[in-house]
């Protein structure tokens, strides 16, 4: 039978516009639903919020044609510090510091705002035949047809399709409908997110400064500006939030320091909520899922979008790779290439965060004094302070052919 397309993605936030933007230049029709109006976050105001891109991402952002537009506005991550301390005291002696000279491709990462990276994606979208995206508009349910699947829109308007993708978060709707399950947990923990300006320059320097009550990324933005991610216990955030701006700056200056000058609030204040969601299967019959919808981590490593867009690498692979040998594409086997390709990656990378964020996130002595020996002995091994690196980078495992 014939569809109105090969492929429906649910969800419009990062992960969907790249996996259309792949799936469009392989050669796929495509329709992408975005619940926000077109261009809702494409403003010009600054408002804090920013994303590290691992050098793999930046790789498959290239290739998709979005990154030539995103470069300007990048800041290149040239090292990253990692410490350990209470907030006020400084950090221990013991740290992690890796550089980018220590491995060959250069740069680990860059840090870009969202507006650049989502009018990027819009932009691109605009300009790319075979995708038609639809705004301010949902997907309220889905039915197995044969071959495919119709999906309906909360406008009324049925879409069939040979698959549908959820790239609809951690609440995904296509997940439920499609009866998959999830395992999850919430660490008590609240993100406060910022950005602030400061007196001395970051020299393209990162910082993650764990106290115990959780984690303070330092993540460099372009000038002298700076993306914080600082997480606390959610009861503390609470009440930290609802400070005002001058008392919020009083709270957060002895957890950053002075190393940097004089700091000051700069764009809005955010937070979230921090936990654990990972889907029990990324695939089921028509249906495949991808970034927070198949794996919502912690943010202690900043891998939750880098992860998101190795899943984009990795179904537009099998797809592709599956059309061009004459399969059907959607067939349940081959998306299971597909899970079974990025749940080894995910489980380890959930398994790291999980970890991290226990082991780091307390005051215990036995564990303090545990933990700076571990970050002593790595960042004296050569060996594996670059095996941390190229992991930093995005360069283990195996690698898309987008992230190649």
């Amino acid at each position: 039978m014939s569809f109105d397309f090969d492929i429906v993605i649910a969800g419009g936030g990062l992960n969907g516009p790249a996996l259309a933007l792949g799936l469009a230049q392989a050669g796929f029709s495509v329709a992408m639903i975005d619940a926000r109006p077109e261009r809702a976050r494409a403003s010009d105001n600054f408002d804090g919020r920013g994303y590290a891109l691992a050098l793999a991402s930046k790789r498959l952002l290239s290739a998709i044609g979005v990154w030539q537009a995103c470069a300007p506005n990048a800041q290149p991550m040239m090292d990253i510090k990692v410490s350990d301390g209470r907030a006020g005291e400084g950090p221990s002696p013991f740290f992690l510091h890796f550089d980018h000279t220590e491995i060959e491709e250069g740069p680990m990462g860059f840090m870009l705002e969202d507006r650049f990276l989502y009018r990027a994606f819009q932009e691109a979208l605009a300009e790319t035949s075979g995708i038609e995206l639809i705004s301010e508009d949902s997907v309220v349910d889905q039915r197995l047809i044969a071959g495919g699947t119709t999906v309906t829109l909360a406008s009324g308007r049925e879409i069939s399709a040979r698959l549908l993708v959820g790239c609809d978060g951690r609440q995904s709707g296509v997940a439920q409908r499609a009866g998959i399950k999830r395992t999850g947990w919430g660490y008590q923990q609240t993100a406060l997110v910022c950005a602030i300006d400061h007196e001395l320059p970051h020299n393209g320097v990162a910082h993650q400064f764990f106290m115990p009550p959780g984690p303070l990324a330092i993540l460099p933005l372009p000038g002298n500006r700076s993306s914080i991610v600082w997480s606390e216990t959610a009861e503390n955030a609470a009440a930290i939030h609802a400070l005002s701006d001058e008392d919020y700056m009083a709270v957060l200056r002895p957890r950053f320091g002075d190393f940097l000058g004089e700091i000051s609030l700069s764009g809005a204040r955010f937070t979230y909520p921090l936990g654990l969601s990972v889907a029990n299967e990324f695939v089921a019959k028509r249906v495949a899922l991808v970034g927070d919808a198949a794996h919502g981590l912690h943010p202690i490593a900043g891998q939750g979008l880098n992860a998101g867009l190795r899943d984009v690498g990795a179904l537009v692979e099998v797809l592709t790779d599956a059309k061009s040998r004459g399969e059907d594409f959607a067939a349940i086997d081959v998306l299971e290439r597909y899970q079974q390709w990025r749940r080894f990656d995910t489980a380890t990378l959930v398994a790291a965060t999980d970890l991290t964020n226990k082991i780091f996130s307390n005051d215990n002595p036995i564990l303090r004094v545990g933990r700076d020996i571990g970050m002593g002995l790595v960042n004296a091994i050569p060996g594996l302070r670059r095996r941390f690196i190229r992991e930093a980078a995005g360069l283990t495992g195996e690698l898309p052919r987008l992230m190649r």
